[in-house]
């Protein structure tokens, strides 16, 4: 992959991640947006509107530096445990999920019911589940563990700011803008390996001359004898 391919990634996701948390922040923070509007006042909401995209472009910053370390992750998992390494990210899988239930539900203050802790993990999951098979249908059945491994695990530890900070709606305002940053990122990487993979091959075509031309010579007209 190009340089040039990396930066149209980069600002690609860039703005998917504050579209989707300025679509988002319409909804979960309704109530910064009518400060604005009640009284009107346009550099208020100016103001506002310009603040959840700055969040949104921190929101996919930190998905893409997920992503890269993810990658770098991979390839080191490979390297180091070979085959061993399947079975060791559906361990980092079952661990991530069990830690969204169990360390969200020992912070929490009286002696609530944990059922609610399942919800956010099990829609994960199910997501994360759907972005593999999608992945491994358009690549092979060996990408499916990996892009599962990154959309929970991944998603899960790009998460934790706004977990530690236990506010409700920024917990809602990012986890929405992760999982469609690294949705982008994990389903576009083998289109763009793939197609710069055969523009070189066709580049590479074009500048060597075929056997055919080079077995063919010139053949040399014979004179008539008198």
């Amino acid at each position: 992959m190009t340089s040039r391919k990396w930066v149209k990634l980069f600002l690609r996701t860039l703005l998917w991640g504050g579209l989707s948390t300025l679509i988002i922040s319409f909804f979960v923070k309704s109530d910064a947006y009518m400060e604005a509007l009640q009284p009107f006042n346009a550099f208020g909401l100016l103001g506002v509107v310009l603040t959840f995209l700055g969040f949104g472009f921190i929101f996919s910053i930190i998905s893409q530096m997920g992503f890269f370390a993810y990658l770098t992750v991979h390839q080191f998992g490979l390297g180091m445990f070979r085959r061993f390494w399947v079975p060791i990210q559906i361990g980092l899988i079952a661990f991530a999920l069990f830690d969204l239930v169990y360390f969200r539900y020992r912070d929490v203050e009286g002696d609530p019911s944990i059922w609610p802790y399942f919800i956010a993990p099990v829609l994960i999951f199910i997501y994360g589940w759907i972005v593999a098979t999608i992945k491994a249908r358009e690549t092979n059945k060996n990408a499916f563990i990996p892009a599962l491994f990154f959309m929970v695990v991944v998603t899960s530890v790009e998460w934790v700011p706004a977990l530690q900070a236990g506010d409700q709606d920024y917990v809602l305002l990012m986890i929405f803008p992760l999982l469609l940053c690294n949705t982008y990122q994990i389903l576009l990487l083998h289109r763009l390996t793939t197609l710069g993979n055969d523009q070189e091959s066709t580049t590479e075509s074009k500048q060597q001359p075929s056997s055919s031309n080079k077995s063919k010579k010139p053949k040399k007209k014979k004179g008539k004898r008198k």
